[in-house]
């Protein structure tokens, strides 16, 4: 790509309140990467420290008419997709793929919230495998998703094989979830070797957006013109570099689940 030219990507995910996961952070991690977002947003959603506590969809026609506007103007380079809220929407986003003709396509498989809310219908995720999976350039799910979506596998070569007969094209598995030392994900192409991508392990409950930040990261180096791999890499230490060197955010009135008061942990630009 030509030096003065900035790579556009365009996030479509849900309205995070809080300014920590969704668009919210999909955007702040385009622009500190250099890149220029827009954004089509598929929910409203009211959520805080705590959790998720309600959840509008942005009614079809409302997203159809956000995802044109972008589309028919402007040259996208590269789409991040996270929270799909319904069919429907799912739906539309298919109709533009093929419409637009779009690539390099990271799609964040959001299911459920940490605090346990539904980000997804659960009688969408058979259409989002079926129809979207294919569609995509990569899929990242976490550990947790990858066991709601394929059941429970032995390991990471069983997990890829599972992912492979869905016709999914490459796969992230991230790996934060685990017991391990490390924090490891895997990357997992149709017919090459897994390449594995680790960096120390930061002790946090504050995980909240980590998904958001790294495929949106992803998507923009892949619109910058590098390769999966290399978006990968980049990314994964992008996101390692910013949980580091976090701050805490002071509130005002907090309690835990359990009843405790403590502070946040928030990302750092």
């Amino acid at each position: 790509m030509q030096n003065n030219y900035t790579p556009t990507v365009l996030t479509i995910a849900g309205s995070d309140n809080y300014g920590g996961a969704g668009v919210q952070i999909d955007l702040k991690t385009v622009h500190a990467l250099d890149g220029y977002a827009f954004s089509t947003i598929t929910a409203l959603t009211a959520q805080n420290s705590i959790g998720v506590k309600a959840i509008f969809a942005t009614p079809k026609e409302i997203f159809q008419q956000q995802l044109s506007s972008i589309l028919d103007d402007i040259k996208v380079d590269a789409i991040k997709i996270g929270m799909l809220a319904n069919g429907e929407i799912i739906n539309s986003v298919i109709e533009n793929i093929d419409r637009y003709n779009l690539k390099n396509i990271v799609l964040d498989t959001v299911l459920v919230s940490s605090s346990g809310k539904n980000l997804l219908e659960p009688s969408a995720i058979e259409l989002m495998i079926r129809e979207l999976f294919p569609r995509v350039d990569l899929i990242t799910p976490n550990l947790l998703e990858v066991e709601r979506i394929i059941g429970k596998r032995e390991n990471i070569e069983e997990m890829a094989k599972a992912f492979f007969e869905l016709d999914t094209k490459n796969i992230l598995i991230k790996g934060g979830h685990s017991l391990e030392v490390e924090a490891t994900d895997y990357l997992c192409q149709n017919g090459l070797d897994t390449i594995s991508f680790s960096s120390p392990r930061i002790k946090t409950t504050h995980t909240h957006g980590t998904g958001c930040m790294l495929s949106s990261a992803i998507a923009t180096h892949l619109a910058r013109g590098e390769s999966l791999e290399t978006s990968v890499k980049l990314s994964k230490n992008f996101l390692y570099q910013n949980m580091k060197s976090s701050y805490f955010l002071k509130l005002r009135y907090k309690k835990t689940l359990s009843g405790r008061r403590e502070p946040i942990l928030l990302t750092q630009y």
